[in-house]
């Protein structure tokens, strides 16, 4: 972009008035802006193609095989890259925005790529076999995990590098708004960032304008348009004026090119929440309910399969807890107590006991870092979180769920009701075994306010942004925390 164009029809002149070139007057890509999700998803096929084919040829001059059929490695790996571009092309990972985020974009690759291992190991264990033996498999899974971050690294830079040099083919744009130009300085600047290039400004009468007002505006923004080479007209106002910007668009309906409005106002907030039909109505979701049936059903399954496989692999250790903690002290080896579940509903959760006393009622002191009433075995047991092992139980049955904000004791769900604002909200999803709050520290006693009002607004943030990506991250991410061992106490 090298000129913006200016063009103010509430006055007699028509002059335009060229801004400053800009910063990095340098030959642009021929790329859009607006092409770059194609071009990243396209990317990651040719990578986990271009990854198989390296896998296959190293383990081919590993063995010694001069030649043998490629068929089998090329469709897996065909199957592999479709199914990692859907999954990440559903989640809207793919957008430049979320492209310039390196940190989710890494943890959302390795989810996926983790993921969709586990389907191949479990379907063809691992079968790459172009003519040679399975050691090509897991040769393709790690290359390509390290190749995918690394063009995820690539992909940023270059959009970085693209953004702050201007250097994306130019969309030529008509922008009218009803902004105040001071207001609306940075808009020019921002969009040439995005390889927008504003060949003219129209201004909106700020307060209105009738018939006569809004032909005049209509013949002059025609009139450039047709003497332009455009892609499209941008109108930026208040929704609020929309029944006298209804009948100014229609006119310039006459245009071959897309008309874009963007809204601005404090009206335009309803506009950043998702939007659904209710009958024939296009509704605002100002709150996002409880999970789809086809989500709840998805999130049933995998705890059923996640609780289920836990359960029987740590069955031995299981036993010697049980048995650890009987030779410890007196009482049951099991610990039960009241929780609030989804909806506040009260379940017995299960717990490996872990102190000489069994609280259950109207007043529950919290563990401390000192705590005489904690057992030897329970001191380990609590340390490493095994003692919530048992609510996989929980889990089968229905009262929890893998990922969830953590139940809390009936004594204490009252107690913080009452301190923190929202508290309520954590009871519209399924308590889980870990949480959002608990991979990033929110764990053990809450003996402050402060403490459980981040917690609380960690739980919140989950429940507003669910996704089975965010539980499988949650999922692979609390080993991790357990061995930290940050407030285990």
């Amino acid at each position: 972009m090298n000129f913006v164009n200016r063009h103010f029809p509430d006055r007699n002149d028509t002059a335009r008035v060229s801004l400053e070139p800009p910063v990095f007057p340098r030959h642009k890509w021929p790329l859009r802006y607006d092409w770059i999700e194609h071009v990243a998803l396209c990317a990651d096929v040719a990578t986990i193609l271009f990854a198989s084919a390296i896998s296959t040829l190293l383990y081919r001059l590993q063995s010694g095989q001069a030649e043998g059929s490629h068929g089998n490695a090329f469709g897996v790996a065909l199957v592999s890259a479709a199914c990692v571009a859907s999954v990440l092309k559903a989640q809207g990972l793919y957008r430049p925005i979320e492209l310039l985020v390196l940190k989710n974009q890494v943890r959302a690759v390795c989810v996926t790529w983790a993921s969709l291992l586990l389907l191949i190991w479990a379907a063809y264990g691992f079968a790459i076999r172009p003519g040679a033996s399975q050691e090509a498999g897991p040769l393709f899974a790690i290359l390509g995990l390290g190749l995918l971050v690394a063009e995820r690294w690539g992909v940023r830079s270059l959009l970085v590098r693209g953004l702050s040099e201007r250097r994306f083919a130019s969309t030529n744009i008509i922008l009218i708004t009803d902004q105040p130009l001071s207001k609306n300085a940075g808009l020019p600047e921002t969009l040439a960032m995005h390889g927008y290039c504003v060949e003219g400004r129209f201004s909106l009468p700020p307060t209105g304008f009738g018939p006569a007002g809004r032909r005049r505006l209509t013949s002059r923004v025609i009139d450039h348009i047709r003497n332009a080479q455009l892609d499209q007209v941008v109108v930026e106002a208040g929704p609020e004026r929309w029944p006298e910007l209804r009948a100014f668009i229609a006119e310039l309906r006459v245009l071959p090119f897309p008309i874009i409005f963007v809204p601005v106002g404090t009206t335009s907030e309803l506009l950043r929440h998702p939007t659904r039909s209710l009958g024939s109505a296009v509704c605002v979701e100002l709150q996002r309910g409880p999970l789809a049936p086809f989500e709840c059903a998805t999130k049933r399954i995998i705890d059923i399969l996640g609780a289920g496989f836990a359960l029987a692999i740590s069955a031995p250790l299981l036993a010697l807890a049980a048995v650890a903690i009987k030779l410890d002290s007196r009482g049951p080896v099991f610990f039960r107590q009241q929780r609030c579940g989804f909806n506040g509903r009260t379940f017995l959760i299960r717990k490996f006991r872990t102190m000489h006393v069994l609280e259950d009622g109207s007043v529950i002191v919290q563990a401390t870092p000192l705590d005489q009433r904690i057992t030897r075995v329970g001191k380990w047991l609590r340390r490493t979180s095994f003692d919530e092992l048992p609510q996989l139980l929980n889990v089968l049955e229905g009262n929890m769920s893998l990922v969830g904000p953590r139940p809390h004791a009936l004594a204490h769900d009252g107690q913080f009701d009452k301190l923190v604002r929202n508290y309520a909200f954590r009871r519209r999803v399924t308590p889980g075994l870990t949480g959002w709050a608990q991979i990033h520290g929110c764990r053990g006693a809450t003996p402050t306010a402060s403490m459980i009002e981040a917690r609380v607004q960690y739980d919140l943030w989950y429940i507003d942004n669910w996704s089975l990506r965010l539980d499988l991250a949650i999922l692979l991410r609390t080993p991790m925390e357990v061995l930290r061992g940050r407030n285990a106490y």
